[in-house]
């Protein structure tokens, strides 16, 4: 697959339209910390998309993927000749395309940190994911406290109360929403289904990244469909 530039007048036009040819292609919003990623960072600043939902773990889920993606994973974004399969890159294309949202903190030295905390969340943390997998409308206080999700845990802590303190004056990590909120918003999803016990000030910034309409978009849908498959097996 090629992969070429949006161009910037058709990006500037379709900004000033209101309207997009981009598609996001996603996994189940209950299940898919991945796809929840690049869905935030687009639909939190009103960058104009098109959706489409691949249930995970179906008979057709391979073939279905398979129609968008070559790398057989979700999500994918899709549009003007241009294919972005992984969640940064997608996030990253975001950015680019559309400057004047300032989906990266604004400041050289906060946009340097959340880039590198992105990173490591992107590339590590296996020890929470293994142990602690996001599953929005599901309710396991207690389980998962293996020693490497424990220690993910600490680490994650650990970044969230220094961006809080440095950048975020008590807000969001950064001071507003942005893509590192948007990649740590899964663990928020997990530290609630697991209940986590957290200091004070990360407790609120839980509560503020699930109040977040953009989030709590997500989140009304993940539970819708936790409700349909309910339905589904009765």
């Amino acid at each position: 697959m090629q992969s070429t530039e949006l161009d910037p007048t058709l990006a500037a036009s379709l900004r000033a339209a209101g309207k997009s040819n981009l598609t996001l292609v996603i996994g189940d919003k209950n299940y898919s910390s991945w796809s929840m990623r690049p869905w935030l960072a687009l639909a939190a600043f009103d960058i104009p998309f098109k959706e489409v939902t691949i249930r995970l773990g179906q008979p057709d889920t391979t073939t279905r993927i398979a129609q968008y993606s070559a790398a057989g994973k979700v999500p994918i974004l899709l549009g003007h000749d241009i294919e972005v399969w992984d969640s940064l890159a997608i996030c990253e294309f975001a950015a680019e395309q559309f400057p004047d949202r300032h989906l990266w903190p604004q400041n050289v030295t906060a946009r340097a940190v959340a880039r590198s905390i992105c990173a490591e969340m992107h590339a590590g943390f296996k020890g929470l994911r293994d142990a602690m997998p996001m599953d929005i409308s599901g309710r396991y206080p207690g389980q998962g406290r293996t020693p490497q999700a424990q220690a993910d845990i600490g680490r994650i802590s650990e970044i969230w109360e220094d961006c809080l303190a440095e950048f975020g004056h008590h807000r969001y990590l950064f001071g507003d929403f942005s893509i590192a909120d948007a990649y740590f918003a899964p663990v928020v999803m997990r530290f609630r289904s697991y209940n986590v016990s957290l200091a004070p000030a990360l407790q609120a910034y839980v509560e503020r990244i699930v109040a977040h309409p953009a989030v709590a978009r997500w989140i009304e849908a993940a539970e819708g469909e936790s409700a349909e498959r309910a339905g589904a097996q009765a």
